[in-house]
């Protein structure tokens, strides 16, 4: 059986191989699905898809006619997948939720420590022979409160990260978890509290029309002066134009992202070549506290082994009439939106 893998980048394909057995035919494509790229689905019952593919409706449709039957997302992530035509259409989708919690966890707490640390601007001075400490003095990371947005699998992972570095911990999620309160204090509090409260902020949430900009203007207002924001989740939840204002008053101290609003056609690619295109992105990676990493939070070796077997044990179940686990049978339902 042939299986198509749009956006099928060389650090993941000895996983997907290895995980195939030698029972189907991956048929790998550096190209991102798209209305025009649909076609080279053609003759693929499954088609397996990741971040910054597009299967909009026109999209499915399109792959739905060649005679695609499955969709296996490679991300905890679908908001690029519309599920109500998936489902019209009689197109089954599976994601991969589960495939490590630790690796995202683990790459934004990295992200604070650096930040805090002044990590990029220490090797920079250290490779110039200047051994002066004066512009990075940090903070204990011990003591502070942590506010984390999505206490998900891996917003929880982060709790039990940070519990260890002995950090308050205060949560914002629609479906509290009184697991982890028990386990690391963790404190439910409001959006407006977290921001008003918290030392460092990280986001987890899934990324929905009502998640969008969820920390916009307003929002970062409210955060402490010179407070860290860390995002890995989705790069909309943060309006970044207002994230570029706060960073040039000086109110926001600290910017850490993995992920990054306008990231389409944009990360995942050497575009080395000729000068950044984005002007946005270009300012933010003028200030020195600032660090940005290209959606890279996902890869270690131990997510993509789980990334590729969990995708084609659910493409397995399907083939042999039995459910995939990790199936999206319903849309999410509005009540569960940060729920990550």
């Amino acid at each position: 059986m042939n299986v198509t893998v749009f956006s099928a980048y060389p650090f993941e394909r000895p996983y997907l191989v290895a995980a195939a057995h030698q029972q189907y035919s991956m048929n790998f494509l550096n190209e991102a699905l798209n209305l025009e790229t649909a076609e080279q689905a053609a003759g693929s019952m499954a088609v397996a898809v990741f971040v910054n593919d597009d299967a909009s409706a026109p999209v499915l449709e399109r792959l739905w006619a060649l005679g695609v039957r499955y969709l296996l997302v490679r991300s905890a992530g679908h908001d690029n997948v519309d599920l109500p035509t998936a489902h019209r259409l009689g197109l089954r989708v599976a994601t991969v939720p589960h495939y490590s919690p630790f690796a995202i966890a683990e790459h934004a707490l990295a992200l604070m420590l650096a930040l805090n640390r002044h990590l990029r601007q220490a090797d920079a001075q250290v490779r110039r022979a200047d051994f002066r400490l004066d512009n990075l003095v940090g903070f204990d990371l011990h003591g502070k409160t942590v506010g984390i947005i999505g206490c998900g699998t891996i917003g929880g992972t982060l709790a039990r990260l940070l519990h260890g570095f002995g950090c308050r911990l205060l949560g914002y999620d629609v479906q509290p978890d009184e697991e982890l309160t028990g386990r690391y204090d963790l404190e439910y509090v409001s959006l407006d509290a977290l921001c008003q409260q918290a030392d460092v902020v990280s986001v987890h949430a899934p990324l929905t029309p009502a998640s969008r900009h969820l920390l916009d203007a307003r929002q970062l207002a409210k955060m402490k002066p010179g407070a860290m924001l860390i995002n890995t989740s989705r790069g909309a939840l943060l309006d970044t134009v207002a994230a570029l204002a706060a960073l040039e008053s000086g109110h926001l101290g600290y910017l850490g992202l993995d992920v990054y609003e306008y990231e389409k056609g944009l990360f995942f690619n050497d575009h080395s070549a000729q000068p950044l295109q984005d002007e946005l992105l270009r300012q933010l990676l003028a200030y020195p506290n600032v660090l940005i990493t290209g959606h890279q939070g996902f890869l270690t070796r131990d997510a993509l082994t789980n990334i590729a077997a969990t995708s084609l044990e659910s493409l397995e179940c399907w083939l042999t009439g039995q459910p995939a686990p990790n199936e999206l049978l319903l849309a999410p339902p509005a009540t569960a939106e940060l729920a990550a």
